[in-house]
């Protein structure tokens, strides 16, 4: 099992580097990077700036430089199932401060039960996917590929035309799943 973190987003709405915004004193970058290392035999960091984030996270994870910067988190995904050769990644936003290695451990564990046609293992709530906290079977990437030559660069609508697995949320989970997009979020953490 590898995790890939991306953090190759523009952060318009956040107005800084959401990578970097410290959480109780820890950049959210380097929160992320811990928790997946906890739970992953191989940690990658997809972005177009490994220079900037090498001195804030553990020696274990290793970049992948970005090649196609900007163009969301679903091309990220691509090019990383490209370049991991793990049957399953854990896909991860910067962005979870909340993050918590037992919960994915419990979602870990199930993914030997999930049939072999299944190709995502994804949290749902409030009739949405949470696509950036959420396992990816290297098998997708010819059917996500296709999909994005199609001109679909939205996970939603890749997500409901694949087969996927949903994962159970409860009011913990909830809270794991928040991420921040803006400074207000920043102030009104759960």
């Amino acid at each position: 099992m590898s995790a890939l973190i991306l953090a190759g987003g523009r952060s318009t709405r956040m107005g800084e580097d959401k990578a970097l915004i410290p959480w109780d004193g820890i950049p959210l970058l380097t929160r992320v990077s811990q928790v997946a290392t906890e739970c992953c035999q191989q940690v990658y960091i997809l972005t177009p700036w490994p220079e900037k984030y090498q001195e804030i996270v553990s020696e274990k994870c290793q970049f992948l430089t970005e090649t196609h910067p900007g163009q969301g988190p679903l091309l990220g995904l691509a090019e990383g199932l490209e370049k991991i050769s793990s049957e399953w990644v854990l896909l991860l936003g910067c962005d979870l401060p909340l993050l918590q290695s037992k919960i994915l451990q419990n979602w870990l564990e199930n993914l030997t039960r999930i049939p072999s046609e299944t190709l995502a293992v994804v949290p749902h709530q409030q009739a949405r996917w949470e696509p950036l906290c959420a396992f990816y079977r290297r098998s997708a990437l010819p059917d996500l590929q296709q999909f994005i030559q199609q001109g679909g660069n939205s996970f939603q609508k890749w997500l409901s035309q694949t087969k996927v697995a949903t994962l159970p949320v409860s009011q913990a989970c909830q809270e794991m799943l928040w991420n921040c997009n803006t400074p207000m979020d920043l102030e009104k953490s759960p």
